[in-house]
């Protein structure tokens, strides 16, 4: 949630000048000793102290273990998020080694935990392929835990070590015998550092384990939530099939039927890399592609995914070709191909070269011709096997190169007609003066009243209205060609000035805030949600850059006399009337009126509460997860009744305010 107050930026001059009057000598130089400097600079290590950050802990420690099964000495991983919030993460692979260092002249495993670039996955033979990489994972969680207990089983003995706040007392020391193998690490993250929360989402941990179950056939997961103890919930994560079914189960979770019953699966090795790919197709219009480098998610894509696309495009041209389906001088694109795919692009190497700021996009140039050969030989192999699927999926990509046609037939026509009209702004847009889009601002508002008032209260310097009316398109349910020419959608496109789908240009956005201002209602949640569904399928970028936002607008007004409040929940009104009540708790002269609509407020309120940023709240709509997002589009907006009606049904207990 954002409240949107400017932020005040100091004279440099003077910063300069303060600059000047400190002393800069040998003694301003500081070196931050070991974890020291984890907990100085945490977000440099684990990306934030926030959720993601704490969550990122637990992924550390169980990617120390997959490394141990991806080696062939681990088949078991528990996980369990015990009372207080702590986690334990136990292994059944080869214990960390508990001899004594050559050079640290302490404990190996004790180097592990306190030690920065200390591991066994650069190149000295314990690990070929390796998800961390770094060698910071265990030292970091250390350094970032109120305590942390180390504990390793290596067949003959139990090694015990305790470390707080990344500092042992007692060095690693036997506290028992036994005959199993493994490593068990315990940890409580510090609140010191973690200050927002130190409280784990057990549908994020489960989705993370999920994937690595998914992504390593095989290896069985136990992941349990104990923090209530009469009630403990968890899932047994196993899966022989790997990433086929991690495809199943894809379609499954978004209630889309695939149009083949199997789903297809190539994989190739060349020295010590190796790849594996399943997809299937469905009837949506949309594709997921999921691509993974040593089990880490690749979201920015990369040489393997750029490796697979061109192969698919290659092969499915080819068989049309080799079929009579194509003419010489046809030819199917990318997109073309993709629509209604989901596919897995897994590959496992040994040394990783990740690119970009959050190091979301794999580099390595090898990778690129390796999966692209697998992909052309084995899939092409499989089309010729299984003619009928083969036809399916051609028949498919026809289908969606007509779309495209058409879109674009559409598109130019749009177009033509914008050239020919006076403005090519959409009528009902009131713009704005300030043609520095970074400081402007575009309101897309319900209906006609909304939008009167919202023009006569906005600050006409950077704030444009575009008043919205009548049913919108459901894109989810349509193909790009329907989107151009649609009366109620176009203006949104035109007044933006970005274009959509493959001509999206996020440089030519005419506004830095595009906010959606809707009633506080089921039909203003409703727009909303058609509005997002339209942003994220044709103009993603919008939302993945932070330019997409909610307003929120008051649902009551509390007053008496001359003292006014806002109230934006039920307990915030009930709050506001307990203020303004008689001394003796009389609350008869309170005033409440309860807004239905934005169209009930006049234009000094509804910049008031909704509009002015010194006090109105809008909420940054952000895409942490495309996946999840694009799942849940699938679900609440697609053809299918019953995945929505489970979804309902899974989630109604957790609706706090609910508009009947």
């Amino acid at each position: 949630m954002e409240n949107n107050n400017e932020i005040e930026i100091q004279n440099t001059e003077e910063i300069s000048m303060v600059d000047k009057q400190n002393d800069y000598n040998e003694n301003q130089i500081q070196v931050l000793e070991g974890l020291e400097a984890v907990r100085k600079r945490p977000g440099m290590y684990i990306g934030s102290t926030g959720p993601k950050g704490l969550h990122h802990l637990v992924y550390e420690i169980v990617d120390n273990a997959i490394d141990e099964a991806l080696a062939g000495y681990c088949t078991e991983i528990e996980v369990e998020i015990l009372p207080g919030d702590i986690i334990r993460v136990t292994d059944n692979g080869r214990g960390i080694p508990t001899g004594i260092h050559p050079k640290e002249k302490i404990s190996a495993a004790t180097v592990v935990y306190t030690i920065l670039h200390a591991g066994g996955k650069f190149g000295g033979g314990g690990y070929k392929v390796a998800g961390g990489l770094h060698g910071v994972g265990a030292s970091v969680v250390n350094a970032l835990s109120e305590y942390l207990e180390l504990t390793v089983y290596d067949g003959k003995h139990i090694h015990f070590q305790r470390f707080d706040r990344g500092n042992y007392s007692e060095p690693l020391k036997i506290i028992g015998d036994t005959d199993k193998t493994g490593t068990s690490v315990l940890f409580k993250p510090d609140p010191e550092i973690f200050q927002e929360t130190t409280v784990f989402d057990y549908e994020t941990l489960l989705k993370r384990l999920r994937e690595q179950a998914f992504l390593n056939a095989g290896i069985k997961i136990i992941f349990t939530d104990k923090r209530n103890e009469s009630e403990p919930v968890g899932e047994t994560l196993h899966y022989e099939g790997g990433i086929r079914q991690f495809v199943e189960h894809i379609h499954k979770t978004r209630g889309v039927t695939p149009l083949s019953e199997e789903v297809i699966y190539v994989n190739g090795m060349e020295g010590d890399t190796f790849a594996e790919i399943a997809l299937q197709y469905n009837d949506t219009y949309n594709d997921l592609i999921l691509s993974f480098a040593n089990n880490i998610h690749t979201p920015d894509g990369g040489t393997h995914e750029t490796g697979f696309k061109n192969a698919l495009t290659k092969v499915i041209n080819n068989y049309g070709k080799k079929f009579g389906y194509l003419k010489d001088d046809d030819k199917l694109l990318g997109d073309d191909v993709r629509e209604g795919l989901t596919a897995i692009v897994s590959v496992k190497l040994t040394n990783c070269e990740f690119e970009g700021q959050t190091k979301g996009r794999l580099g390595n140039p090898e990778v690129r011709p390796f999966v692209d050969k697998i992909v052309t030989e084995k899939l092409m192999n499989y089309f010729e096997e299984n003619p009928t699927v083969a036809k399916a999926i051609f028949d498919k990509s026809v289908q969606a190169q007509k779309a495209r046609e058409a879109a674009k037939k559409a598109r130019e026509l749009t177009r033509r007609k914008s050239a020919l009209e006076s403005s090519s702004l959409p009528g009902k847009l009131a713009d704005c003066s300030e043609r520095d889009a970074s400081l402007t601002e575009i309101y897309i508002v319900e209906g006609d009243s909304a939008g009167g008032s919202a023009k006569e209260g906005r600050d006409r310097k950077y704030q444009a209205i575009l008043p919205l009316w009548g049913k919108m398109l459901n894109v989810e349910k349509a193909r790009i060609d329907k989107v151009y020419g649609n009366e109620k959608l176009m203006p949104v496109v035109t007044a933006l000035g970005t274009s959509i789908g493959e001509d999206f240009d996020l440089s030519k956005l005419r506004y830095g805030k595009v906010i959606i201002m809707a009633d506080a209602d089921v039909d203003g949640s409703h727009i909303r949600t058609l509005l997002l569904t339209f942003f994220f399928r044709f103009m993603r970028p919008l939302i993945s850059n932070g330019n997409v936002y909610i307003a929120q607008p008051p649902l009551f007004r509390v007053s008496r006399g001359k003292k006014l409040y806002y109230a934006f929940s039920d307990e915030e009104r009930d709050k506001y009337i307990a203020e303004l009540a008689d001394e003796d708790g009389n609350s008869s002269k309170v005033e409440v009126q309860r807004y239905k609509g934005l169209g009930e407020m006049d234009d000094h309120q509804l910049w008031e509460t909704t509009m002015d940023p010194e006090r109105r709240t809008i909420i940054k709509v952000e895409m942490e997860d495309a996946m999840r997002a694009d799942e849940v589009f699938t679900i609440l907006m697609g053809d299918k009744v019953e995945p929505r009606r489970e979804f309902i049904e899974k989630n109604a207990k957790f609706v706090k305010n609910l508009d009947v």
